[in-house]
């Protein structure tokens, strides 16, 4: 099933519930460091609010909350891979995602046979400090030629950027501190949305 190319990732309710009247169709809730009735409670109103908009959503991390909500999407790093019940996440039809950094642990993702394989980071990212080198565009050329499912790019890419990302062969394009980190987040939002009309509507 294709991914829309525009993939917001957002660490709330409260920025999911600012976004989505931008006309978001993709998105990821990633809460980090949260009480489990937090994390559980967050997870069930991202569920509503994303039904309400028509908008896929994607939970990072928790799959046992995720099933319980009723998500469309798991997203799994390469550690909660090795411990996620995959079986538990199928049978509750939830598809998965799966992060990817090198030969390595793309191998390990295309084992789960995933719904969709992250690739990162594409460009340096001010997010975090990353143990990996910038990917570069070659590194999804070579991705896109060894999977059967979408291929998500994630890591400094900017809507001046994302031309060069989606020719190299990225089907989607995750974004976090381009539009969080922005003077007018909604408005970023609009930009990324117009950036990527012409690949919604293939």
């Amino acid at each position: 099933m294709p991914l829309d190319p525009f993939y917001p990732i957002v660490p709330d309710t409260r920025w999911l519930a600012r976004l989505l009247p931008a006309g978001i169709k993709l998105v990821q809730l990633r809460i980090k460091d949260e009480p489990s009735d937090v994390v559980a409670a967050e997870i069930v109103k991202a569920r509503d609010l994303c039904a309400k908009a028509r908008c896929q959503l994607v939970v990072n991390d928790y799959w046992r909350e995720a099933i319980d909500a009723g998500a469309d999407f798991v997203h799994l790093g390469q550690e909660d891979l090795a411990s996620a019940d995959l079986g538990a996440i199928r049978r509750a039809k939830i598809r998965i995602g799966i992060s990817t950094h090198s030969e390595e642990e793309l191998e390990t993702a295309l084992a789960a046979a995933p719904d969709y394989v992250a690739l990162g980071p594409i460009y340096p990212t001010l997010l975090k400090k990353m143990p990996w080198a910038p990917q570069g565009l070659d590194r999804i050329g070579a991705w896109n030629e060894r999977i059967a499912c979408p291929l998500v790019a994630i890591g400094g890419i900017t809507p001046e950027r994302a031309q060069g990302v989606f020719a190299a062969g990225a089907d989607s394009v995750a974004v976090i501190t381009d539009i969080l980190a922005h003077d007018d987040p909604v408005r970023r939002t609009e930009a990324w949305l117009s950036c990527t009309q012409s690949l919604r509507e293939r």
